[in-house]
């Protein structure tokens, strides 16, 4: 569980130029394992900056490994990751925005200073914000619209106003690259078309999003690329190229029903069981 006091990087390092003629991130035949077990087996792919991609996949399908790959905590057996060319550790651009469920929302802390944690890898650990700092974390709750709540508790948040918070955290640490765990799970129709609505104001930003979710009728709907994940790259591409019977049906190995219906096909996938990382 992500404790909502943590810091995360406690250091200052100076931090590589961007090459923007680079895709933003880069997978090469990246493997991964833990105690013998594969989690990631020859995954490639590569993004560009700006795009917005849904990860879909069963339970146990290494969604997670793969947001730990690339935001460099985990270190591939075999393969290379790069971001703008570089390793990952070498960049502050990534933002990891997790579940709401791995955090824990008793640490009496306000909204303001939740998202000023983002700050922390630029500012460097004990020293105090600047008013440029400042100025960065009240922008940042602007674009998720929680600006006026920066006083409020993060206890006393709904699910969608504490993901949000989570959104400008990632956005006051002024990431180029968010990787999304779930961001949806829990919330109301209304609470999702408000992560939406924040997503489209990201992309004009050309902000860079990996979001993993189980809904696939829903990912097919808001995005233009999907990848389909199962330890290994099922599908990559638009909705129609990757949510075709073959690839599901090797995706999810029969623990998802497929239906045809007059407006396309309906999936029902079976997310209920298994469990384990996802």
């Amino acid at each position: 569980m992500e404790q909502i006091h943590q810091l995360g990087r406690l250091t200052l390092v100076n931090w590589p130029a961007h090459d923007r003629s680079r895709p933003i991130v880069e997978l090469e035949n990246v493997t991964v394992r833990y105690n013998g077990n594969t989690a990631l087996e020859n995954v490639s792919f590569s993004l560009q900056r700006g795009e917005q991609v849904a990860i879909i996949g069963p339970n146990g399908a290494g969604k997670s490994t793969l947001f730990n790959v690339i935001a460099g905590v985990v270190s591939p057996a075999e393969g290379q990751v790069r971001i703008y060319g570089d390793t990952p550790d070498e960049h502050i651009c990534i933002a990891y925005v997790p579940q709401r469920s791995r955090a824990d929302w008793s640490f009496p802390v306000n909204v303001f200073d939740v998202v000023m944690m983002g700050r922390v890898g630029k500012m460097g650990l004990f020293r105090w914000p600047t008013r440029r700092d400042r100025q960065i974390v009240r922008q940042a709750l602007e674009v998720v619209e929680m600006d006026h709540l920066a006083k409020r508790q993060i206890s006393e948040l709904s699910g969608g106003q504490q993901q949000r918070v989570f959104i400008a955290r990632a956005l006051a640490q002024e990431a180029e690259l968010m990787l999304m765990d779930e961001p949806l799970t829990g919330l109301d129709i209304k609470s999702q078309e408000a992560i939406f609505s924040i997503l489209n104001r990201l992309r004009a930003r050309q902000v860079t999003i990996l979001l993993a979710t189980h809904d696939l009728n829903l990912a097919a709907d808001r995005f233009d690329r999907l990848m389909l994940l199962n330890r290994r790259l099922i599908g990559f591409g638009s909705p129609d190229q990757v949510l075709t019977h073959d690839l599901l049906n090797r995706a999810y190995s029969g623990h998802m029903r497929l239906i045809d219906t007059p407006n396309g096909t309906m999936v029902i996938s079976d997310t209920c069981c298994g469990g384990g990382e996802h």
